[in-house]
């Protein structure tokens, strides 16, 4: 049987998605944790793998069990063995063909900005801190140069290996509600730090220290070492995966309610 997962995560603790033997990851308690359930040991492939420190409101993920369980069994039974910062949200079986990472049609990323005096004490792992007042509006209009299917070099980090930059960016939109300042933007996928690349560069437009035109030119130049310095992880958050109506996963493509 396949089946695929929704999870929700903060990252904090952990050293990303991928499983690794030198560190605790979220992919491997919740293979441990689901393993249990099925009474075999289970491999998971998610839509998008997260880095250290990043959050995700729904990750979707696959695995294959050469047992039935049902939805109650596999969402009770795993998260009674997970950490509290780990929670497994619905379990339904799909059919051979879905796959977590190439089925996704887009997935849909919010990058957090506190733009406050002093920072946080409860948002410290849970958002980006800058001190100098931001214009939302500024980083809005220009953030939509990036709309459309071109070359993300500028905005790709060095360790990156996937073969082509080319991606292509559904929407963009950076709004205010009073402190927090919001990214989110949505892709048929993402380069390796992309978004926390494209927010380093888009709060360096917000303070004033530089211009529409200086991002343009530095996106069109396709050289990482033009822009800014990547932003935090603590303030990235993958909302969610969109994938056809035939695989009948829930809530998919509905963009969760963030802070």
């Amino acid at each position: 049987m396949k089946y695929a997962v929704g999870v929700e995560y903060s990252g904090t603790a952990y050293c990303g998605w991928q499983r690794q033997p030198h560190c605790n990851s979220v992919q491997q308690n919740l293979e441990s944790a689901l393993g249990f359930v099925a009474d075999h040991p289970l491999e998971l492939v998610c839509a998008g793998r997260t880095d250290s420190g990043v959050h995700a409101v729904e990750q979707v993920a696959h695995f294959e069990a050469p047992v039935q369980r049902s939805e109650r069994a596999w969402v009770l039974g795993a998260n009674c063995r997970l950490p509290r910062d780990i929670r497994v949200k619905w379990v339904v079986p799909v059919e051979d063909e879905f796959h977590a990472r190439f089925s996704a049609r887009s997935r849909a990323y919010r990058y957090i900005i506190l733009n406050a005096v002093v920072p946080s004490a409860i948002f410290h792992d849970r958002a980006c801190w800058e001190l100098k007042p931001l214009d939302q509006n500024v980083m809005h209009d220009c953030a939509q140069i990036i709309v459309g299917e071109h070359d993300f070099s500028s905005f790709r980090a060095a360790g990156c290996q996937s073969k082509s930059a080319h991606r292509k960016v559904h929407e963009i939109s950076i709004s205010r509600v009073d402190e927090m300042v919001y990214l989110d933007v949505t892709a048929n996928a993402f380069l390796y730090h992309m978004v926390r690349n494209l927010a380093g560069s888009l709060i360096a437009v917000g303070r004033g220290d530089r211009d529409s035109k200086w991002f343009q030119q530095v996106f069109q130049a396709g050289d990482r070492n033009l822009a800014e310095a990547t932003a935090p992880a603590a303030g990235l958050y993958l909302l969610h995966a969109t994938y056809d109506a035939k695989f009948k996963l829930p809530n998919s493509g509905k963009k969760p309610v963030l802070f």
